[in-house]
């Protein structure tokens, strides 16, 4: 195996590394395939490297726009305040941490899901217009409608950055081994 080979598979091993990153909080994940295609790119040198790099760059930022997307349209929807994001941001990092006590199984993966629907809950529940009354049932309704939401955006986004996490391994290989 010569030099170039392993570097050929130490950069598609990163980019293989964004699929689980994409589904998992905790990890990096689009971010990988650049990484991935830069490395290729400086075993190559621009002239054969390009594609590869171009494709990895345009997926990480469609990645960014998705999360983008779904973390706003479904809160927006439903006019959703700001406190319901800062609270689902705060509840992300409380359910990675694993400081949800209720949560005696799944750890960080459930908490990453569990956190930000009470954060954005509790966070609308408290700043929601008094014109859903006060605590009362429509408001408190309201608020978890806020939650799932939030938790629907966050698990859309996940999903279309696995898709695009695919399509970039997959490009890479194509690319690579179309160009070599």
């Amino acid at each position: 195996m010569t030099r170039l080979d392993l570097l050929w598979w130490a950069a598609l091993l990163i980019q293989v590394a964004a699929i689980p990153g994409t589904l998992l909080p905790v990890l990096p994940g689009l971010a990988l395939l650049p990484l991935g295609a830069g490395l290729w790119l400086w075993a190559v040198g621009w002239s054969a490297g390009w594609p590869a790099f171009a494709l990895a760059w345009v997926l990480l930022a469609l990645g960014w726009g998705a999360d983008a997307l779904g973390l706003v349209l479904g809160p927006a929807r439903l006019q959703a305040t700001r406190w319901a994001y800062i609270g689902a941001g705060l509840g992300l990092l409380v359910g990675l941490l694993g400081l949800l006590p209720a949560l005696p199984v799944g750890g960080p993966l459930l908490g990453a899901l569990v956190g930000p629907l009470l954060g954005a809950s509790l966070g609308e529940l408290l700043t929601a217009p008094s014109s859903l009354g006060p605590l009362g049932l429509l408001r408190l309704r309201r608020s978890l409608l806020v939650g799932l939401a939030v938790v629907a955006g966050m698990l859309v986004s996940r999903l279309a950055q696995a898709v695009l996490a695919l399509v970039g391994v997959a490009g890479f290989v194509l690319l690579t081994v179309l160009v070599s």
